[in-house]
């Protein structure tokens, strides 16, 4: 290829100060770092295939038996625990038995809690009997419901989150029990309660990374005393199984991105390749989508690039010429870019072409797409630069979004996955998911406005878009904290559009199921701070994701 190298481009840019970004963490780590053996991971997958199979004996007995509250618990269990995956036929199964139970655990509120959450959370039963109707009889003289077992209260309080527009009674579980809770954490809980008490308030269970929370509740379920040992040995071995997994394709990525590195001027940008990847594992996290990944993460790498460049770096002239290139998507027409411009178009036009022939080997349908979601990535992030220079900031947050929504990239990180489930996507699903509908762009304002609530103190610093946060402050008049306090129930309005369109079941439930991973993934890295741009917030849990095995 054909590119000037990183000394010689430096001369052009090295006048320009950039805002100063922390390098990688990790560096060439995962070149080097080996989680097992080749024997190790081969004996690994031997135990693992006899305890799945044993595991999967477990699940058949539970469904012959009569006991609803065991089924429910096995669903609950293999979920938090990260292993259903493996079982989709059997927990389905089992969820049919604790649909079609007549009396369902009705006169007991975690029974019927946990009931709600798990045909909720999973979208498959979406008729009466999952509908918040069913807290009604529960509640007191002054309308509430709540519970003196810290156990029942949490699946209360998770449940209520599946909550869409309308539901009163689930807006009133979570604001009652809210304060519950919290004051219960000022007691003496005992250590393993105050944690669930803690995550629960933090992030309701079904907003949580699956492998975050699959990570941390197999330490919580070693520690239980109805524990089943044969459930816990398989999990472990699962996830060092898919440890190893994600280390390989890790090392694949860095030797791919060492070469980008030394044909590209990035100086101006993040090194967060690492940190990437584990966002992409958010959304897919499966063995099998190990392509997909890879993919994702290569695309999601340039988005991080095209995001430095744009907001940071480029003068608007070459912003407008780039993004022109962009669009011809052709290496003879660079001539007009500076050399150090050059350099990152054609190393991100080669890329994406080969990921292209790539997918088409693959036979995939939706190969010619991914050129199309490069060059939208550019536009949007154009658009907000065109924004920047004019000094403008919008009447309201809701005209911010019309725009600030599309830069978030949740569209493209959903319509890849997508792309890369093969036939199990159609052509319409993709037009769908460019549509940005409800789902998409829900998922698209938990990560743009969370974004901005943990950025605005930042980048106050430094000539930047506006915020949703000063966007709120001019259209109500309000401080930095009002205004946060207001952009949070936005947040969670955006929560309800994601789980209704899910119930309605327009598209199957594993395209829906991947927007949602995109939402999660978004709140998990905007929770408390920009830990995207602070990468070394992360640093432990990546540290388990990838480095210790359990």
């Amino acid at each position: 290829m054909a590119t000037s190298s990183p000394v010689a481009l430096i001369s052009q840019v090295q006048q320009r100060k950039p805002r100063p970004y922390t390098p990688s963490l990790w560096g060439d780590f995962f070149l080097h770092h080996i989680p097992c053996t080749p024997s190790q991971l081969f004996s690994m997958k031997k135990k693992a295939q006899i305890k799945k199979e044993e595991v999967r004996q477990i699940i058949l007995e539970t469904l012959a038996s009569s006991n609803l509250v065991e089924k429910m618990e096995l669903v609950d269990t293999l979920q938090r625990i990260g292993v259903d995956y493996h079982y989709k036929k059997e927990i389905n199964d089992l969820l049919c038995y604790v649909y079609n139970d007549k009396d369902g655990g009705s006169s007991n509120l975690y029974i019927t809690s946990l009931r709600f959450y798990l045909l909720r959370s999973l979208f498959r039963y979406i008729r009466s009997s999952t509908t918040s109707n069913v807290f009604e009889k529960f509640r007191d003289e002054q309308g509430n419901i709540t519970s003196d077992d810290i156990s029942c209260l949490l699946m209360l309080y998770d449940a209520a989150h599946l909550r869409t527009h309308g539901e009163d009674i689930l807006d009133n579980i979570i604001t009652f029990n809210k304060s519950r809770l919290q004051s219960l954490l000022l007691g003496n809980l005992e250590p393993q309660l105050q944690e669930e008490v803690q995550c629960s308030l933090e992030t309701p269970r079904f907003r949580r990374v699956k492998r975050v929370e699959a990570r941390r509740y197999i330490s919580v379920y070693e520690k239980k005393a109805t524990r089943d040992g044969t459930i816990l040995e398989f999990a472990k071995l699962d996830y060092n199984i898919l440890q190893a997994i994600y280390c390989d394709e890790l090392k694949e990525l860095t030797v791919w991105w060492k070469d980008f590195q030394s044909q590209t001027y990035l100086s101006f940008a993040r090194d967060r390749m690492v940190e990437l990847h584990f966002w992409m594992l958010g959304v897919v996290y499966e063995p099998y989508y190990s392509y997909s990944r890879i993919m994702m993460t290569k695309f999601i790498v340039f988005a991080s690039l095209l995001d430095d460049l744009y907001d940071n770096y480029s003068t608007t002239m070459e912003s407008n010429t780039f993004t022109m290139a962009m669009q011809r998507w052709d290496e003879q027409t660079t001539e007009q870019l500076p050399a150090y411009l050059k350099a990152l178009f054609i190393n991100i036009l080669n890329t994406t072409n080969k990921i292209e022939e790539e997918l088409k080997l693959m036979k995939n349908k939706h190969a010619d797409l991914i050129k199309r979601l490069v060059i939208d990535t550019a536009k949007f992030y154009h658009a907000e630069v065109e924004w920047r220079d004019e000094h403008y900031i919008p009447t309201s947050v809701e005209e911010h979004l019309q725009i600030s929504t599309h830069s978030s990239v949740c569209m493209q990180i959903t319509n890849l996955a997508l792309i890369s489930l093969g036939d199990v996507t159609t052509r319409e699903d993709v037009n769908w998911a460019l549509t940005f509908p409800k789902i998409i762009r829900g998922a698209c304002i938990v990560g743009r406005v969370g974004n901005d609530i943990v950025s605005h103190e930042r980048e106050q610093t430094s000539e930047h878009v506006t915020s949703t946060v000063q966007t709120c402050m001019k259209e109500y008049g309000v401080t930095v904290e009002e205004a946060n306090e207001k952009l949070r129930i936005i947040i969670e309005e955006a929560w309800m559009d994601i789980v209704e369109d899910c119930l309605e079941q327009k598209r199957p439930m594993v395209l829906l199921e991947t927007a949602i991973n995109v939402a999660r993934t978004m709140d998990f890295m905007y929770k408390r701070e920009d830990a995207y741009t602070l990468s070394f917030s992360l640093k432990d849990v990546i540290t388990s994701m990838y480095v210790n095995s359990v």
